[in-house]
């Protein structure tokens, strides 16, 4: 398929926003102000910590991915899903409940914390430089949050195989896959969590070939052999705070630091998205308005189902 075909497509479903269990304008005459809320809460914690936005974001891909996107990823408890392995890192859990706080004020029983965190997410991507979008909402939240069933998260030691078999269990597609690894344009991880490319790639005792001299040279420097591997290092070299296409092109260049990101130039449908975001940055922000509103619509529940949280931290 020609890049300028795939863009056309991408750019149709961006803004293709037929009505569905979710619309928009839902809270218009109940909370008029929620978005102005959560974007203000979003903009004023990014100011004092611009990482957070990249932590933001993810913790709403961790919620859609487990139960569907209920808000049960903000439970408190030993067993919930924030306690499992996969979600241990997670952050920016304070600023859905600084913005829950300010909404309950202003309009007590009304928004739910599944709604606060699908557009904080979208808000953590406007402040850094990337596209708006509306976001219908009208989701309730989960009555149920266990840390047992985030063991099929993806992670970024899958095979590209299996991270395709994962997205297809969520209702979406490989070009989804590679469109909402894009949200690596912003943020940090661990060196733990990919230091085994740098001196020990699958039991080699060698690096990871697939990476560049230039990468590994520098990844090197930021995390040493035998260090704890609690070092943070930007998921896209040289833009970690601007949400832009660069991650793209650092994949085409062997520049990926997670495994998992830089596999997808293994894998033909994923690396032809690849090449499109990486020579055409609007490509990406709409293929990603895309990709985001179709993982926020994984089983919501609506309606009489679930609850509307006093807090999203505990259920009622």
């Amino acid at each position: 398929m020609e890049l300028t075909v795939l863009a056309l497509l991408i750019v149709a479903a961006a803004y293709n926003l037929a009505e569905g269990a979710t619309r928009i304008g839902f809270y218009d005459g109940s909370c008029p102000r929620v978005e102005a809320i959560v974007k203000s809460t979003v903009r004023s914690h990014m100011s004092s910590n611009p990482m957070i936005g990249a932590g933001v974001l993810r913790l709403h891909f961790h919620d859609c991915f487990v139960r569907g996107c209920d808000g049960s990823i903000l439970i408190d408890g030993p067993s919930a899903e924030k306690a499992a392995l996969a979600n241990l890192g997670l952050r920016g859990f304070e600023v859905i409940d600084d913005a829950k706080r300010q909404i309950e004020a202003a309009c007590p029983g009304v928004v739910s914390c599944a709604d606060i965190l699908a557009l904080a997410a979208r808000d953590a991507v406007s402040e850094s430089g990337g596209q708006f979008w509306p976001v219908p909402l009208g989701r309730r939240d989960g009555r149920v949050s266990s840390a047992s069933d985030a063991s099929n998260m993806p992670s970024p030691l899958d095979s590209v195989a299996v991270l395709k078999q994962k997205f297809s269990a969520k209702g979406l597609t490989t070009l989804d896959l590679a469109t909402l690894s894009g949200a690596h344009t912003i943020g940090q991880t661990d060196c733990r969590f990919f230091s085994y490319r740098l001196y020990n790639f699958s039991s080699t005792g060698k690096p990871d070939p697939s990476m560049s001299q230039s990468t590994l040279a520098m990844l090197q420097q930021q995390c040493p052999r035998g260090d704890a591997g609690l070092n943070k290092v930007a998921l896209d070299t040289g833009s970690q705070g601007s949400f832009d296409s660069s991650y793209f092109k650092n994949l085409r260049n062997g520049g990926g630091v997670l495994e998992s990101d830089q596999r997808l130039m293994d894998d033909t449908g994923a690396r032809i998205t690849v090449t499109a975001f990486g020579v055409a940055g609007v490509t990406f922000r709409a293929g990603f308005v895309a990709s985001m509103l179709r993982m926020s619509d994984i089983q919501v529940l609506t309606g009489s189902d679930g609850e509307i949280r006093r807090a999203c931290n505990a259920v009622n």
